[in-house]
C-alpha cells in the first residue's frame, strides 16, 4: 500500500474486499436482506489493503449474534458447519443438523462459524473497560466505531461494511490509513499497554510479521509500561501464551528479537539460530530449539520453574532445560568422539533438539555425522536371534546386542552375519 492512499483507491479496494471469493459462501448463506450491520474487521482488512492474503477472517456484528447464527444455519444447508457461542446460546447447545458442538464465550459474545469450508470468527461489536491494569476486560455492547477504538493498534482498527447501510464503506480510526501507508505501528491511547500488557508482545509480533516500525510515542509508552512493572500484572499463563504465539510466527527469530528490543527478554543470537535450525531434523520442535537458545546457559532447575510458571508442558520443560543448560558440555563431549560408537556414547539419551542446540554452540563433524547418518543405522538382528543361537535370556543378550551395535557404528559389522558373530562372541 502506498503512503497517502487516496479516497478513490480506498473505495476501489473496499469494493474488491466485499466481493472476495472467501466471503461468497457467507454472503450466500446470509442472503441479500440480512438486516443487521456486519463488518469484516481488523487484520483481514489490513492485510487486504496491503495486498496480502489474510490469515484470519474476523467479523463483527452490531447486535446480538442469535439472528446471524440462525440465518447462517438456515443458509449453510447440508454443506456447512457452524460452531461457536453467542451471547445467549449456552455451551453444548446444538444449532441444528448441520451444526457441530458449541464452545460458549457468552461473556464476550463470540462465535466461530465455518461456511463452505471457510472459517470465520464472529464477535458482537463492543466497548471494553479495564477494572485494573492487566485484568481481562469488562465488555458492553457498542457500535462499530467504539469497537474499533478499543483495539490495539491503528493499523488493526479498520472495518469494511458487508451488510446494512454502511456496506462497502471503509471505517477506521484516525491515523489508521496514514500509519498503514507509512508502515507504522501506533497505539490508540496512552494507557493501552498498561490496560493490557499483552499488547507489548503483540507489538513485537506485528513489527516482525509486517516489517513495520514502531511510532516513537508508542515506543516510549511501551518502555514506560515495562519500567512501571506492567508485565507483573499478568499471570504466568497469559505471558506464556504470548511467548508461544511469538514462537509460532512464520519468522519466530525476528519476533523474539523484536520482543527483546522492546525489553521483553528472550533474545536469540541469529548465527546460533541459523546453525541450529539448519541441523534440526524436520520432525523436531523448532519452537523449543529457539526457546532453548533464548535461555542458553541458564540453570536447569530455574529454567524448569520459570517454564512451569509460564505453563509449558513437563516434556517441554525437560527438553528446554536439557538443551539450554547442557549445550556446551554436550557439544564438547560429542566433538571429542572419534569412532561411530564413541559418538553414540557421547550422544547418550540427548534429544535431537538438544543436539541441534549443542551443534550450534560447538559445531563439529562428529555431531553432524550423527544427525545426518549414524542415528539411522539399525541392527539386522535382535534378542530372538541370540536365543535361537543358544544364548540364555539375561545380561548376555544386552551385552551381545550392544557389542553388535558398536561394531555396526564403527563399520566393522555391516550385515546380519557379521552382527550375529560379534553379538554371540560378546554374549558368551
Amino acid at each position: 500500500m502506498r503512503a497517502g492512499m487516496g479516497t478513490r483507491d480506498t473505495h476501489a479496494l473496499t469494493a474488491q474486499i466485499t466481493e472476495l471469493p472467501r466471503l461468497a459462501g457467507l454472503r450466500a448463506a446470509l442472503g441479500a436482506d440480512f438486516p443487521t450491520p456486519l463488518y469484516l474487521v481488523g487484520g483481514a482488512v489490513r492485510d487486504l489493503l496491503l495486498g496480502r492474503e489474510p490469515l484470519d477472517l474476523d467479523l463483527a456484528v452490531e447486535g446480538p449474534l442469535d439472528q446471524l447464527i440462525a440465518r447462517l444455519r438456515a443458509g449453510a444447508g447440508a454443506g456447512g458447519q457452524l460452531t461457536g457461542a453467542t451471547d445467549s446460546v449456552g455451551a453444548g447447545a446444538r444449532l441444528g443438523p448441520a451444526a457441530a458442538s458449541v464452545d460458549a464465550h457468552a461473556r464476550f459474545g463470540t462465535a466461530t462459524v465455518s461456511v463452505g469450508g471457510v472459517r470465520y470468527d464472529i464477535a458482537r461489536t463492543r466497548a471494553e473497560r479495564y477494572a485494573r491494569p492487566g485484568a481481562l476486560p469488562e465488555v458492553s455492547a457498542a457500535g462499530i466505531v467504539d469497537d474499533l477504538r478499543r483495539r490495539d493498534f491503528t493499523v488493526n482498527a479498520l472495518a469494511v461494511g458487508l451488510t446494512g447501510e454502511r456496506a462497502g464503506e471503509l471505517i477506521c480510526v484516525p491515523h489508521a490509513l496514514a500509519d498503514l501507508g507509512d508502515s507504522r505501528l501506533r497505539v490508540l491511547h496512552d494507557a493501552s499497554f498498561v490496560d493490557d500488557p499483552t499488547r507489548l508482545w503483540r507489538l513485537a509480533r506485528y513489527q516482525a510479521r509486517l516489517g513495520f516500525q514502531v511510532e516513537p510515542h508508542t515506543r516510549q509508552l511501551a518502555a514506560e509500561a515495562l519500567s512501571g512493572g506492567a508485565l507483573g500484572t499478568l499471570s504466568g499463563a497469559r505471558i506464556g501464551n504470548e511467548l508461544r504465539l511469538a514462537l509460532a510466527e512464520a519468522d519466530p527469530l525476528s519476533t523474539l528479537n523484536a520482543a527483546a528490543a522492546l525489553g521483553l527478554g528472550f533474545a536469540v543470537d541469529g548465527a546460533l539460530a541459523r546453525r541450529a535450525l539448519s541441523a534440526l531434523p524436520a520432525e523436531c520442535d523448532r519452537e523449543m530449539v529457539l526457546l532453548s537458545l533464548a535461555l542458553l546457559d541458564s540453570c536447569a532447575e530455574r529454567l524448569r520453574a520459570q517454564l512451569e510458571e509460564l505453563e509449558f508442558t513437563a516434556a517441554q520443560r525437560d527438553l528446554v532445560a536439557q538443551a539450554a543448560s547442557g549445550a556446551r558440555e554436550l557439544g564438547a563431549r560429542v566433538s571429542a568422539a572419534r569412532s561411530g560408537s564413541q559418538i553414540a556414547a557421547a550422544v547418550g539419551t540427548a534429544s535431537l533438539e538438544a543436539l541441534a542446540v549443542a551443534g550450534a554452540v560447538t559445531p563439529s563433524e562428529p555431531l553432524h555425522r550423527w544427525l545426518g547418518e549414524l542415528r539411522f543405522r539399525r541392527l539386522e538382528i535382535g534378542g530372538d536371534d541370540l536365543i535361537a543361537a543358544g544364548i540364555q535370556p539375561g545380561p548376555g543378550l544386552g551385552r551381545g546386542l550392544a557389542a553388535a551395535r558398536d561394531a555396526l557404528l564403527d563399520d566393522q559389522a555391516p550385515d546380519r552375519e557379521a552382527q550375529l558373530a560379534v553379538a554371540l562372541a560378546a554374549a558368551r
